[in-house]
């Protein structure tokens, strides 16, 4: 954990250096007390105990014994091939859809990819979309995703098997499992549960659906992408089932000059909307899933590789890559084999079902945290140059979408700490001052908080920070 509950939520006294601090006692009594402290929804504690790590090894099971769900392997069987594993999934969210009222739209969303390195001739790549509508805001997206297809040594091999059980039956066994436990419930925003296809191939099942989310307006938030959360036992010979990776960019891909210049002066190199996405998991891990830290980790993804969430930041949709700590090579991308008394391959063996689980947990209680938030702070902007104060400011859009709005929390951090450290809830105004915070000191930033105490990731101030596209 980078910070104790009591600091970043409770803090009233601060010991710096042996001398005590007045960040939090020096603050104006004007602020307001917030609806609900942070983690005190008991809903979200249900949640996080309601996900089934049987149910889990039952869709691993189910997926690995399609025998290959390579993007280029058998499509009319109704039991081997991606084609058959597809259908499974969509079968899988249909009846998840009719168990809570038809609360589910499931479609595919698909295009014909040819003429590249791993898929040469014309081949469509089809994902499997559910999508849970919101009551108040549900034009306000957030995902979770993982993906069907498997691989072994050749990455054009779409006939040999290929059980892909961690890589990534697991990611999407727990985005299945996330929507059999969410379904059940209601919140403000809407919920979108996503099984991409090609990944392996050039992430091409992403780049699919990123596109479909920009050509039909979604209002896309957060995309958690979880691509191997199963595996346990690394191959340097560490076995932890207690710690788990989240990876994000740091600075926005589509950053213009004159934002780059922007940052350049009033900082942001390490709180682009993804990153403070991956404090909110981080967050949200301390706060509800018991024996669980994560790793923030600041790269886009691993050293020179990628994963599907990469797709959904190139067009500006904020996104994070949700992992296991250790990985073991030996089980990843590898034809089935004993060589040397080494076994090889991505087989069931290799997950560990109630890990798979705990990972599925902190996503499914972090999306409902995003879901339940109102509307994400926009135009978030700082003030106090030359001045002992710092004065915060944002908007919000009116309307029905933000009838769960109660007020917002100001949140403040040193500038070489990788978790907020101090907040401050204000109540529902749209303008703040921090006395006696000098705003040289500190990066600051805003969430918006709902009646029930649900918020959204802090946003930071200017454009390298916004959650929020410039076309809305």
């Amino acid at each position: 954990m980078t910070t104790s509950k009591a600091a970043v939520f409770d803090l009233k006294v601060i010991v710096l250096g042996g001398a005590v601090s007045c960040l939090a006692l020096c603050l104006p009594a004007t602020a307001q007390e917030a609806p609900a402290s942070p983690g005190d929804n008991a809903d979200f504690h249900e949640i996080v105990s309601e996900v089934s790590a049987d149910r889990i090894e039952a869709d691993i099971r189910k997926l690995v014994s399609f025998g290959t769900r390579h993007t280029l392997s058998e499509t009319e069987s109704d039991t081997r091939g991606i084609g058959a594993a597809r259908r499974w999934i969509y079968d899988e969210f249909e009846a998840i859809s009719a168990a809570c009222g038809g609360c589910l739209e499931v479609m595919y969303v698909s295009d014909t990819i040819s003429g590249e390195d791993r898929i040469p001739e014309p081949t469509e790549v089809v994902s499997v979309i559910a999508i849970q509508r919101g009551t108040i805001d549900p034009d306000r997206m957030v995902m979770m995703s993982g993906d069907i297809d498997s691989r072994v040594t050749d990455p054009l091999d779409g006939t040999s098997d290929s059980p892909g059980a961690n890589d990534n039956a697991s990611g999407v066994a727990g985005t299945i499992e996330a929507a059999r436990v969410l379904s059940k419930r209601e919140f403000a925003g809407s919920i979108v549960y996503a099984a991409l296809s090609g990944e392996e191939q050039g992430l091409f099942g992403g780049k699919i659906v990123a596109q479909h989310a920009l050509d039909n307006g979604w209002k896309l938030r957060a995309v958690l992408n979880n691509d191997m959360i199963g595996n346990i036992e690394g191959i340097n010979g560490v076995i932890n089932n207690t710690t788990a990776r989240i990876f994000s960019e740091g600075t926005r891909p589509l950053e213009t000059d004159a934002e780059e210049i922007e940052r350049r002066f009033a900082g942001g190199e390490v709180d682009s909307p993804s990153r403070n996405l991956a404090r909110y998991i981080d967050r949200m891990a301390d706060l509800y899933v018991p024996n669980l830290d994560t790793m923030l980790v600041y790269r886009l993804d691993r050293f020179r590789r990628g994963g599907h969430h990469r797709p959904f930041n190139e067009v500006g949709f904020p996104g994070v890559r949700i992992m296991e700590t250790n990985e073991h090579y030996d089980r990843q991308h590898q034809d089935l084999r004993t060589e040397d008394g080494r076994e090889y391959g991505d087989v069931i063996e290799g997950v560990n079902f109630e890990y798979a689980a705990k990972l599925t947990a902190l996503n499914a209680v972090s999306l409902a945290g995003m879901a339940e938030a109102p509307p994400f702070p926009r135009d978030v902007m700082i003030e106090g140059a030359v001045s002992p104060d710092t004065t915060v400011t944002w908007t919000l859009p009116e309307g029905a979408n933000t009838g769960n709005l109660a007020g917002f929390r100001i949140y403040w951090r040193e500038t070489a700490e990788p978790q907020w450290q101090w907040s401050r809830y204000v109540g529902d105004v749209r303008e703040y001052t921090l006395e006696n915070v000098v705003i040289d000191n500190y990066y600051f930033g805003v969430a918006s908080v709902s009646d029930s105490g649900a918020e959204t990731p802090v946003v930071f101030p200017g454009s390298m920070g916004s959650f929020t596209s410039m076309d809305e």
